[in-house]
């Protein structure tokens, strides 16, 4: 970005992808957040902006941390981090007036209200782009911005069960069970982090800004793998299936003597080293299951593969047939959250990292982007409300002292 608008008021390392973008967040709880997190784990100058008497509510999650002085919400410091946070009531005259002079001082904005909310403030990318022609306006919401949904209140469930992923998940025997994580939100902040890195890279050449759309629908929706083609071309609608994948056989999940692993040696190739490796080679030459296509076939796979694999796997623990087998087959121990945080290949990857919470040093996930010329840096703690006021507004809109003062009174800021 040009000097003019990428100004740099954090510590990111000078090698850092997007040292010099400067980013106005005014997102809250996840489907947003993550997206600037994001952005500033690689360097972006990303402010966090805040109403003075409504903060993001995401901070009253736990779990919580306990300091000397303060109690953090770990939730929130986890989306937040790396991030400077101002306060600013955009209702007002003079809010909106400072908002429009810090987007001229940005190159994105990221927001995740309801379609039309920041135009009933007057301050809709219509409005912000005559300030700033090159802004790149991110806007998240559940069913975009266009469309005949797109007014509906959106929460990441709704994204789940809209985009037709909740329909999918679960058991053939049970009602269908949302995914065990908020993916409505985060694939929406995904997509959004690509799309604003794409719309940059036009601003750089051409000097226009322009409107990232992402849809909280569209995003699950893209998720649902071969669902949408099984019933544009066959008819099929996709329904649970359990740990189970609707052609591919064997590849799920098979118990162990303490817990299960996932297995997914169903290649020719696989299935034969799977049967070297457990000291029955001649099963890959049995006329019932010798090809892939063969164990391809429901009630093959599950009344001959099926109890195959059970006799072999049931005789070790999940540490062992990696040992045994992890280099050489697709067959992976199905581990806990914490075997995952104390995992050696995790922390040699660098994915749990310390980042401040109320005074102490709370591991947490990393940036999954690793860049060989370019790294990003997981360093600072999440803002408290209005922490970088005097700072973010001296630097970017040349405010003295005296005039944050008046702000704050008001409640401006």
């Amino acid at each position: 970005m040009s000097e003019e608008s990428a100004i740099d008021v954090t510590s990111a390392v000078g090698s850092s992808p997007l040292k010099g973008v400067t980013v106005l967040d005014v997102t809250r709880v996840v489907a947003g957040p993550f997206c600037s997190m994001l952005l500033a784990d690689l360097g972006a100058t990303v402010i966090k902006v805040e109403h003075p008497d409504d903060p993001d509510y995401a901070r009253t999650f736990p779990p919580f941390v306990s300091g000397e002085d303060e109690e953090c919400s770990a939730f929130f410091a986890q989306f937040n981090r790396n991030k400077l946070g101002i306060t600013l009531n955009m209702k007002t005259p003079d809010g909106k007036a400072l908002l429009k002079k810090l987007v001229r001082r940005a190159d994105v904005l990221v927001e995740n209200f309801r379609p039309g909310t920041m135009e009933k403030l007057g301050l809709g990318y219509e409005v912000l782009k005559k300030e700033n022609p090159r802004l790149i306006y991110t806007a998240i919401s559940g069913f975009g911005r266009t469309g005949p949904n797109s007014s509906r209140p959106a929460f990441d469930n709704t994204g789940q069960a809209a985009g037709g992923l909740w329909s999918m998940n679960g058991y053939p025997d049970r009602p269908p069970v949302r995914v065990g994580t908020i993916i409505g939100d985060l694939s929406a902040s995904l997509y959004a982090a690509i799309g604003t890195l794409a719309a940059l890279r036009k601003a750089e050449r051409t000097g226009e800004g322009q409107v990232v759309d992402i849809s909280q629908q569209d995003s699950v929706l893209s998720l649902t793998e071969n669902a949408v083609v099984r019933y544009t071309t066959k008819g099929e609608i996709a329904s649970p299936l359990g740990n189970d994948h609707p052609f591919v056989r064997p590849y799920g999940q098979f118990p162990c003597k303490d817990g299960h692993v996932f297995f997914g040696g169903y290649t020719d190739k696989f299935w034969k080293i799977t049967c070297d490796i457990f000291g029955e080679p001649e099963i890959a030459s049995d006329p019932e299951i010798d090809t892939m296509e063969k164990r391809f076939a429901p009630t093959i796979a599950e009344t001959k593969v099926k109890p195959i694999l059970e006799r072999w796997f049931s005789k070790y623990t999940k540490a062992e047939l990696e040992e045994m087998a992890g280099d050489r087959i697709p067959l992976s121990a199905i581990k806990t959250i914490a075997e995952v945080v104390e995992d050696p290949h995790i922390a040699a990857r660098e994915m749990i990292v310390n980042v401040p919470v109320a005074g102490k040093l709370v591991r947490m996930f990393g940036l999954p982007i690793k860049l060989s010329g370019a790294p990003g840096s997981v360093c600072r703690k999440a803002p408290n409300p209005g922490e970088h006021n005097a700072l973010v507004y001296s630097r970017l809109v040349g405010l003295t002292s005296e005039e944050l003062a008046k702000l704050s009174q008001e409640g401006t800021i």
